[in-house]
């Protein structure tokens, strides 16, 4: 090998460090066990920066460490040493102020002529920001929570998530009183949050609270779980809240149940085996929902990002110029776009998915998923669609969520045949009379949609399964466990029903209960839009939090050729509609936004401009445009993650749907 310049290669390799915008830097000399190090690595290791740079015994490199990761580190360095080349480890750090840090250590050693190593050259990054945020959505994640708080001991206040304050009826803020939080919790009941300097340390973050809610003093349940850390300076609480009233509710009428059960034996048994299993689906929904919904805004606004971005370079990409650069774009699109069917999946199942029913006619949709349902089920699968009865009613439902549904059973009946086979989509009128109505589909009028296939089937026990989130028969790797419990979700959040009839061997029937639109019944089928370009006397006024966000919407909308204001918040945007140069024909905004919501501002706006088009935009708008799960009335969404002729078709659609101006 060729010998190597130190002073050089130490040059080049301080500029390379920080250029990476590292917390310190470090050059271990092994042959001499000397440690050159950076003015930011003294600091964090309370050394003299010019002592530091002429060299320190490289014993000092541990000295900082935390105790609990030093024996760690010193097996990670000793493997530099004895000849491994490169260095990657996180581990913390202890401050001169006895802080804790967390660090991630990246290095590499280099060897001499005898490939014995030399020098050990790295950089310290400080990434102690994104390991709280880890570890504060592990605690969400195991503990199925929406509300989040943080809560340092002596503090008087604590850090405190939108949906905290919510849950308790507060104004939302990022941080409250500790005084505050524990106002609402009803006498008698311990407090949320343990008062600052009161000696008091919780044994445990479990437990459950009355609460009369600040707003409208309302009186209700909330749970709290999370985890104590303690550390050598005093503690932290990190946990989420979660409202446990329809719980609780349930949990007093079934020991009402219980205290008559000698008087009505046959009939409570019965009442109860049914009381209990909704409580086990509303509670499983119930931790999955919360979780979904606490993380779908911000994972969509990610998603959004990535998706808009990936699109945006394979658009202008020349594939002659570089192939294989183009299948990565694909590649992680492709990804990116399965991640985004997985949040929309938790979504569907938790019923928080926001709808948007219309008079949908089954026949014609069936029918337009015909080339679809073959190229997507495979040619050793034959696809029979029955759907030709006459008369055959509409339903009230989301058509393209109802496509979604119909080709995850199709997907599934596929694979419940190896061999092939044939599978059957039909629907027929159906009703269901009082005396006749099974326990699974109550009485009343329905269009049903049944999936059959001749596959493997089911035993008991899958069947018992069937809708649980997350369980899949299928291989690691070939399914995510959520496909019918998404099905599940949508059918009753349309005010549907569901049944599956199976047997090892004998198959699969997938019956899907729509009750009937009895409005509209004749109205035509919503055309399709085709996305247009724009013009500069259209102004649009872009409204989102998310700078990254906001930026690729706005750079979509100036592509398409429309003029574009953009804001930050609804205070912003609202300065900038008064101002006289601006004539806005379309507010696009944001629904999760803090201060003022997408609705609340849409609001403001709709009292200055009651003929303003107005185009929501969400990743999950929670309930401020969404009653019962479905859209309100007369208002338009567009999902995130968006894309480019998605957003585009659907700006040209409302524009156009303005009256015309004289």
């Amino acid at each position: 090998m060729p010998e190597i310049d130190d002073n050089a290669e130490a040059e080049r390799t301080r500029s390379a460090l920080g250029a990476a915008g590292a917390s310190g830097t470090w050059d271990w000399h092994i042959d001499s066990g000397i440690l050159h190090a950076d003015a930011q690595f003294a600091e964090l290791y309370d050394l003299d920066p010019q002592q530091a740079q002429a060299g320190v015994p490289a014993e000092t490199f541990f000295s900082a460490i935390h105790p609990d990761d030093r024996a760690r580190m010193r097996i990670a360095v000793a493997g530099i040493l004895g000849g491994a080349e490169l260095f990657s480890k996180e581990f913390r750090i202890v401050t001169p102020d006895g802080a804790t840090l967390w660090v991630h250590g990246r290095g590499r050693s280099f060897l001499d002529a005898n490939d014995e190593p030399i020098r050990f050259t790295g950089l310290l990054v400080d990434v102690t920001e994104r390991k709280r945020t880890e570890e504060r959505l592990r605690i969400a994640q195991s503990a199925g929570g929406v509300g989040t708080f943080e809560y340092t001991d002596g503090f008087a206040t604590v850090a405190v998530s939108d949906e905290f304050c919510r849950l308790l009826g507060l104004h939302p803020a990022t941080s409250l009183p500790v005084r505050t939080i524990n106002n609402v919790v009803q006498p008698g009941d311990a407090p949320l949050i343990p008062q600052p300097r009161s000696g008091i340390i919780p044994d445990t973050l479990d437990g459950v609270f009355r609460v009369s809610r600040s707003n409208d003093g309302a009186e209700r349940w909330i749970a709290r779980r999370g985890e104590i850390i303690r550390e050598r300076s005093g503690y932290r609480l990190i946990g989420v809240i979660y409202d446990v009233t329809q719980t609780k509710e349930q949990e007093a009428r079934l020991l009402e149940l219980n205290e008559t059960l000698e008087m009505r034996v046959e009939q409570e048994l019965t009442e109860r085996r049914r009381t209990e299993e909704a409580l086990r689906q509303a509670q499983k929904m119930e931790a999955v929902g919360q979780l979904t919904g606490g993380i779908a805004h911000d994972f969509n606004n990610l998603l959004t990002i990535i998706i808009g971005n990936v699109d945006a370079v394979l658009r202008r990409f020349d594939v002659s110029s570089d192939p294989r650069a183009r299948r990565s774009l694909e590649n992680a699109l492709q990804g990116a776009n399965r991640a985004a069917s997985l949040t929309q999946r938790l979504l569907a199942f938790s019923r928080r998915q926001p709808l948007d029913p219309r008079p949908t006619d089954v026949a014609r949709l069936l029918a337009g998923m015909s080339d679809l349902l073959t190229r997507s089920i495979g040619g050793a699968i034959a696809v029979q669609i029955d759907a030709e009865a006459p008369g055959l009613w509409r339903v009230e439902a989301d058509p393209h969520q109802l496509e979604n549904v119909i080709l995850n059973l199709a997907v599934n009946g596929r694979d419940a045949m190896p061999d092939g086979g044939t599978l059957t989509i039909a629907a027929h009128n159906h009703v269901v009379r009082d005396e006749d109505a099974p326990a699974s589909v109550p009485a009343g009028y329905y269009v049903c949609i049944s999936v059959t296939d001749a596959g493997v089937g089911m035993s008991a026990e899958t069947l018992a399964r069937v809708f649980d989130p997350f369980f899949t028969t299928k291989e690691v790797g070939k399914g995510t466990g959520l496909g019918l419990s998404m099905v599940y979700g949508f059918v009753k959040q349309s005010g549907g029903h569901i049944t599956i009839e199976s047997a090892e061997g004998s198959g699969t029937v997938v019956r899907l209960f729509l009750p009937r639109n009895l409005d509209n019944e004749h109205a035509p089928a919503a055309p399709m839009v085709v996305a247009a370009q724009g013009s500069p006397s259209e102004t649009i006024l872009v409204v989102e939090d998310d700078d990254d966000v906001r930026a690729y919407t706005v750079g979509i909308l100036r592509e398409l050729g429309y003029r574009v204001a953009e804001a930050h918040d609804g205070a912003t945007a609202v300065r900038l509609f008064d101002r006289d140069e601006f004539s806005v024909d379309l507010l696009l905004t944001d629904v999760v936004m803090p201060a003022m919501s997408g609705r609340e501002l849409a609001d403001i706006l709709w009292d200055r401009q009651p003929e303003l088009s107005v185009l929501f935009v969400s990743g999950y708008p929670r309930d401020a445009i969404v009653s019962d799960g479905r859209l309100d009335p007369a208002v338009d969404l567009i999902p995130k993650p968006f894309t480019y002729l998605g957003l585009a078709g659907k700006v040209r659609e409302l524009l156009d749907r303005r009256p015309s101006r004289t």
